[in-house]
């Protein structure tokens, strides 16, 4: 075969009026190839063309056993077809195979290549596209090196991307994800692409039919945007989130990051995502944060309502004060018991609500058959089974300050065990309306006082709860609004006159409905009492007005105090 060389030797002779057979002859070719080199149209020799299929002397045989498992993949998962190693051990073990691997890889490579898609350079509109993933790294907290789920959310257009650590990969941290990128970049999309998992799509139809996921369908009609699937086993349709999870791993998070916790490698990804509108893409000649710039005006802005995004259940409270959620229990209030509720699952909380009312608030748990309660859902049921206290591990486990041990103590040594539990008890109800340092700080206040009752405490609680607002700050929520008593009763017996004291929950409200009368006290009733006498009526001896009147008397030595009978002091009804 000639070379280029030789074949410009001919055309130059040619060219010069030489004939064929005295090139031929003076440079020892064939008079054909001679005539072949002067007709070429190219003048370069001819690359090698095979005239027929290279033999397979080894392989040859097993050909047709190759093509038949080859076709059996076709029809199988992606990720369990045969590979040419594979292939060749079968055919070894199966079909006694004596060649080598070589010639089964070749064969393979010809076969699947003809059959490999080509693709297409792809160019999207301002605000037309957000392209939605999943990706895993490794993350080091105080406890150890973990993997953590993050979502990537890429615009098509400007290439702004948005990165969030979260729990899971579950309906609600979707939810929660998109909400969080949609108000991170100010709009939305017109379309939603992701793959299909089953948190978007419950059910993969034919072509690009979907059956969505209802809580995304939800999610989709509250924002507007078009929720669009990329064909199974087809991620090369979303090529902007597919390089946004290399970006989180290559670049985001090299080296592994060192976190407190989620919400810290949050701050991290937060700090990337604002970085990254500072670079330029590879072709653009603008900065990611300048095309974000013009593409959101083409987007759709941001509804007026933020979504919720949580996932709904309807539960029925059992008898046990207790909503049931994958799984575990959340404790609600007693009067919610035996009623319908709805649960609403966030990525870091469990509420119930009933009446469009959320009845009760509990950290999200993470594993199966585990009881979340709060012990004050239960403290109105203490008032029918007192004893209760000692024996459930609702109330052993209960972090009370230190005071309240001490109380319990004391009320049991002062007024017997049954009825120093009652008196605990009412002390304990007290916390549905007044935080614990609160109640802490009026036991302390009263700890001189002989024989204390849970009336004192009460008492003095809403004493400290009235000394702590004033007319420029609001009282706490859990404060009652009072109305100033002019009698001379009410000013011995109630609290330091601060004035009418208005609840910010009465703001709007006709003014009658603002009049709040004062809980009934009954040792204002020892004044009628004929054993009394103040003006007309007999006190006992030793004893004086002033120490029935005041709610809060002075200490006086324990010999002064009266004695109390057994039937007074385990009487239910005096706690």
């Amino acid at each position: 075969m000639l070379n280029v060389h030789q074949y410009l030797n001919i055309r130059v002779a040619h060219q010069k009026d030489e004939s064929k057979r005295s090139i031929a002859r003076r440079l020892h070719h064939s008079q054909q190839t001679v005539a072949n080199a002067i007709a070429s149209q190219t003048g370069q020799p001819p690359g090698y063309t095979r005239k027929k299929p290279a033999a397979l002397p080894k392989l040859g045989s097993f050909v047709a056993a190759i093509d038949a498992i080859l076709l059996a993949d076709e029809s199988a998962p992606l990720k369990q077809r045969h590979t040419a190693m594979q292939l060749y051990r079968r055919l070894v073990a199966d079909h006694a195979y004596r060649g080598k691997y070589d010639q089964v890889r070749r064969y393979v490579n010809k076969h699947r290549r003809c059959r490999r898609e080509t693709l297409i350079p792809l160019d999207h509109s301002p605000g037309e596209r957000i392209e939605c993933d999943f990706g895993q790294v490794a993350v080091d907290y105080p406890d150890g090196r973990r993997k953590t789920d993050v979502l990537v959310v890429t615009w098509s257009f400007s290439h702004a991307v948005f990165l969030i650590a979260l729990p899971s990969q579950r309906t609600e941290s979707v939810l929660h994800g998109m909400v969080a990128a949609f108000e991170f970049f100010g709009s939305v999309a017109r379309e939603v692409w992701w793959d299909n998992p089953k948190t978007i799509a419950t059910v993969v139809l034919k072509g690009r039919e979907r059956v969505l996921n209802g809580n995304y369908a939800a999610l989709a009609s509250h924002y507007r945007f078009d929720p669009r699937a990329c064909m199974p086993a087809r991620g090369q349709e979303k090529p902007d989130a597919e390089s946004g999870v290399k970006a989180l791993q290559r670049r985001a998070c090299t080296p592994v990051p060192v976190a407190e916790d989620l919400a810290a490698f949050n701050r991290h990804l937060l700090a990337f995502c604002v970085a990254e509108r500072e670079r330029t893409v590879s072709g653009q000649t603008q900065t990611i944060g300048q095309r974000l710039a013009f593409e959101k005006p083409h987007a759709i802005g941001l509804p007026a309502h933020r979504f919720d995004p949580c996932i709904s259940r309807p539960v029925t409270i059992d008898k046990y004060q207790t909503a049931s959620f994958e799984n575990n229990r959340y404790s609600v209030p007693k009067r919610a018991a035996f009623t319908t509720a709805t649960v609403k699952a966030y990525i870091d909380r469990v509420e119930v609500v009933a009446g469009e009312q959320v009845i009760a608030t509990h950290v999200r748990g993470r594993g199966r058959g585990e009881w979340i309660v709060d012990p004050l859902h239960y403290v109105a049921a203490l008032s029918v089974r007192p004893h209760t206290l000692d024996h459930s591990r609702i109330f052993k486990d209960w972090a009370l300050p230190g005071i309240f041990g001490e109380l319990r103590e004391r009320m049991d040594r002062e007024h017997g065990r049954n009825s120093g539990i009652r008196q605990y008890v009412r002390v304990l109800q007290l916390l549905s309306e007044h935080p614990a340092q609160r109640v802490g700080e009026s036991i302390r206040r009263l700890w001189h006082r002989l024989h204390l009752r849970c009336e004192h405490v009460e008492e003095k609680a809403r004493q400290i709860a009235l000394e702590g607002s004033s007319p420029a700050t609001p009282p706490e929520t859990d404060s009652a609004p009072v109305v100033k008593n002019d009698s001379p009763s009410a000013r011995q017996t109630d609290a330091p006159d601060t004035g009418a004291v208005k609840n910010a929950a009465t703001v709007g409200m006709h003014p009658a409905l603002s009049i709040h009368v004062p809980r009934p006290d009954l040792r204002r009733f020892n004044q009628l009492l004929p054993s009394f006498q103040q003006g007309g009526l007999a006190l006992p001896q030793g004893e004086s007005p002033d120490e029935y009147l005041n709610p809060f008397p002075p200490a006086r030595p324990a010999a002064a105090a009266q004695p109390q009978g057994p039937e007074a002091a385990d009487h239910a009804g005096r706690a």
